[in-house]
């Protein structure tokens, strides 16, 4: 039996999202902060914007009214771009239904705190019980979800006690959902993986090869369980859909956005203007500042991810940072991860 599902965000994963839901038989509305976005859902059934070419679903009813949208839904689930899941959680805290389970979509970490999203919506969604969210992330790209192609993500909470009650809701046989009880883990794989993408991408612009791209691929891998396990998560959450499985699918997909923004710098734009000029973000454009800070922070040793920042934002030429990278000491494979006995 349908329930009633609201989607906070009207970008291209918030629109694919909805779309799942509403192919799911639930009653399902999206907000969305553009108004043409909302017209051509409610007129064409199609997010021209942000989704092109992609058919919706007709009973998929979109709005700028945020209290239109969450008033009475049993499922939210939060899909904005990283940096705003802030505000938008704060415009949705006065509508949400004590007993509703909010499943946050978004990935990042937050630049002006530093903190994962779980620790944002605790301080913008307080009257959201932690029992009640859960955190959804793995290999999938929006255009493909929306299109009904096969996609399988992992969905975590505190005990899955949020993950076990929203699992049922979202599953499909196109739409596989797993179950995590590693928040953390899941959260940092899906946030890291869009920092490495912009790496491998400007290695593919640079033509170093197959090779280097799994060796990006991999000590990328090894940079976000480094900063998951100083968190407090579990290190096998990286080999699974959040971690290993995003991680490839963003780091070799053409339709990455981060992919395409390295691919971008190593042709010779610039980051900033070329981020400015995309209506879609790349959010790793954000999450490598964050993450690099946050590593600072916590003392560990992220290489991949510093010549990232250093790149995008410090202005750091791309070969300088691939020389620095490729004259680093050599060391254990396993080093910054390996479990304490």
């Amino acid at each position: 039996m349908g329930i009633r599902t609201a989607v906070v965000g009207g970008g291209a994963w918030g629109t694919a999202l909805a779309s799942h839901a509403a192919r799911l038989g639930h009653e399902t509305r999206i907000w969305a902060f553009e108004s043409e976005v909302v017209e051509a859902i409610n007129t064409h059934h199609e997010n021209t914007l942000f989704l092109a070419d992609t058919k919706l679903p007709e009973s998929l009813r979109a709005s700028s009214n945020v209290s239109a949208v969450v008033s009475g839904a049993d499922l939210v689930i939060l899909a904005p771009p990283s940096q705003h899941l802030r505000g938008i959680a704060e415009s949705v805290a006065p509508f949400l239904a004590s007993s509703a389970h909010v499943v946050v979509a978004s990935k990042g970490i937050e630049e002006s705190t530093l903190e994962l999203l779980s620790a944002v919506l605790a301080e913008a969604l307080p009257s959201a019980s932690p029992e009640r969210i859960a955190f959804l992330s793995g290999p999938s790209f929006a255009r493909e979800v929306a299109s009904g192609l096969p996609t399988d993500v992992v969905v975590a909470s505190d005990a899955m006690t949020a993950a076990r009650a929203v699992q049922p809701l979202l599953h499909s046989p196109l739409f596989r959902v797993y179950t995590s009880d590693d928040p953390v883990g899941v959260q940092i794989g899906g946030a890291l993986k869009n920092v490495i993408a912009i790496a491998a991408g400007a290695g593919d612009g640079l033509g170093l090869g197959a090779n280097a791209r799994a060796a990006i691929i991999t000590r990328g891998l090894a940079e976000m369980t480094r900063l998951g396990v100083a968190l407090g998560a579990n290190p096998l959450t990286f080999l699974g859909m959040s971690g290993v499985g995003d991680l490839v699918l963003t780091c070799t997909g053409d339709l990455s956005r981060n992919r395409s923004l390295g691919v971008a710098v190593a042709k010779g734009a610039d980051p900033e203007e070329y981020v400015k000029s995309h209506r879609s973000v790349a959010e790793g454009y954000y999450t490598c500042a964050a993450a690099y800070a946050l590593a600072k922070k916590r003392g560990v040793d992220m290489p991949v991810t510093e010549q990232v920042f250093q790149v995008l934002h410090r202005g750091r030429p791309l070969l300088k940072a691939l020389h620095l990278l490729m004259n680093r000491d050599y060391k254990e494979e396993l080093h910054g991860i390996r479990a304490t006995p």
